[in-house]
């Protein structure tokens, strides 16, 4: 079977793509839905100019696509159907690995934190100001249920 060049070229374009352990970590992110570069930067611990060329990369090969909403970019899987095979056979050789997991269980921490917050305060005081309000709404509804209470 021949390959044309265009066909050799866009499989080669992907393959090193994919080939880096921090271009398949975040395709492995992006399986439960798109996140923002923030969210994508906090997990892999890299400078966010690091990351951003990993996202270029994954961008030009068709891997990913990004949707800017205001000043944040979020970043999404590629549904074209040319690449979405390339992509499931990635995760489908690295599922079960033990960082891949740890990075799944730290994307669903930071999908509960406000991404404006996680942006402009960073992960720990993001965490702490959520922290924080789910202490005062606790608060509120004590209060609120004592005086129910108190009526009856």
């Amino acid at each position: 079977m021949k390959m044309n060049l265009s066909q050799l070229h866009n499989t080669v374009t992907i393959n090193r793509a994919l080939g880096h352990s921090a271009r398949l970590r975040t395709v492995a992110m992006l399986r439960s839905g798109s996140l923002c570069v923030c969210q994508i930067t906090e997990v892999l611990k890299l400078a966010p100019s690091t990351v951003s060329l990993h996202l270029k990369e994954l961008k030009r090969s068709g891997v990913i696509t990004e949707r800017k909403d205001g000043r944040w970019v979020h970043i999404a899987l590629s549904e074209d159907p040319e690449v979405r095979p390339w992509i499931e056979t990635a995760l489908a050789a690295v599922a079960g690995d033990a960082q891949l997991d740890a990075d799944d269980r730290m994307v669903e921490e930071l999908r509960r934190l406000p991404v404006e917050d996680l942006c402009r305060l960073g992960y720990e005081k993001a965490r702490a100001k959520q922290a924080r309000a789910g202490k005062r709404r606790a608060g509120r509804r004590g209060a609120t249920e004592a005086k129910t209470t108190a009526r009856r």
